[in-house]
């Protein structure tokens, strides 16, 4: 008995070192991705047309609304509209998620949204210059994707990211498609799980998502989420990379994206209307519209 008892507080002795040394492992991990977080100093502000993307390349950005798409310069004078966006589909189409470009050509998140569901889910590509439809992915029925809020491009592995707003498992995940052919390529699991995303881009080897997870009525901020991938690329472990309290007013966050050309973070974040089941729904106090608003940040290493 005396034996028995011998090996069975070995045994715990063992399974709590483990248990140790993983919280240890988990906390030094924490501590160096909270050190990779970058610090974001706000630059400027600017009103645009459109509430739902922001993407950058070269000496132009693009505006997504819901049903529209703008291309602007950097002095944000437009440069081209498109107020018609959805001409050419096979199906019915009525909005736009987040949006991102890859060598001038505009990759869409598009669906037919409507009291919080989505169907008719497609990636689409526009011509930076026209903003027309060029082309459509085949989309996977089968993926479990109930919705897309928005849609990224990594050039370094030839991957496109589509991720999804609402909230259930479907969204723990984000949908992959090849960037050169359009095949379904997989999903990627989220750990922990962000909720309410609304914007996703790559930058610098990771990925990162905006989520309406504050509260306007309580002036609590969305936040923006990092994740660093994993090396089977099929899993992404989550970061806290930045809270959005200096806004002029809480809102609604939307999408975002890097400026590689100069180092500069952009998020589109839209104040005045109240929100409800993901659309507008009239306004707060002291408004009579929804107010949409670029961010622009400089990128610093902390």
């Amino acid at each position: 008995m005396i034996f028995a008892k011998s090996r069975i507080l070995k045994a715990l002795a063992g399974l709590l070192l483990t248990a140790c040394l993983c919280a240890c492992v988990a906390e030094q991990k924490a501590v160096k991705a909270e050190a990779d977080a970058r610090r974001y100093d706000l630059a400027s502000v600017h009103r645009v047309n459109g509430r739902q993307g922001i993407c950058a390349e070269g000496d132009y950005y693009w505006v997504s609304g819901s049903t529209t798409l703008t291309k602007y310069d950097h002095d944000w004078n437009i440069i081209a509209e498109n107020n018609d966006p959805f001409a050419g589909y096979d199906l019915e189409v009525n909005h736009i998620g987040d949006i991102d470009v890859w060598r001038n050509e505009i990759y869409l998140g598009v669906e037919y949204f409507m009291d919080g569901t989505g169907k008719n889910i497609q990636v689409a590509v526009y011509d930076g210059d026209t903003l027309e439809l060029k082309r459509v992915f085949p989309f996977r029925k089968d993926t479990g994707q109930l919705e897309c809020s928005g849609i990224a491009v990594d050039p370094d592995s030839g991957t496109v990211y589509m991720c999804s707003w609402i909230e259930d498992e479907s969204s723990a995940y984000l949908y992959m498609y090849d960037l050169d052919t359009g095949e379904y390529r997989g999903r990627l699991r989220m750990n922990p799980v962000p909720k309410w995303i609304q914007g996703v881009a790559y930058f610098d080897g990771s990925l990162y998502v905006t989520c309406d997870d504050g509260d306007a009525d309580e002036d609590a901020p969305d936040h923006m989420y990092r994740i660093e991938l994993g090396d089977d690329g099929t899993t992404g472990s989550v970061y806290l990379e930045k809270s959005f309290s200096e806004v002029l007013r809480q809102g609604e966050i939307e999408g975002l994206t890097f400026d590689r050309s100069g180092d500069r973070f952009l998020l589109l974040y839209n104040r005045g209307a109240r929100i409800r089941l993901g659309m507008p729904s009239g306004f707060y106090d002291g408004y009579s519209e929804e107010i949409h608003e670029v961010y622009i940040y400089n990128i610093a290493q902390q």
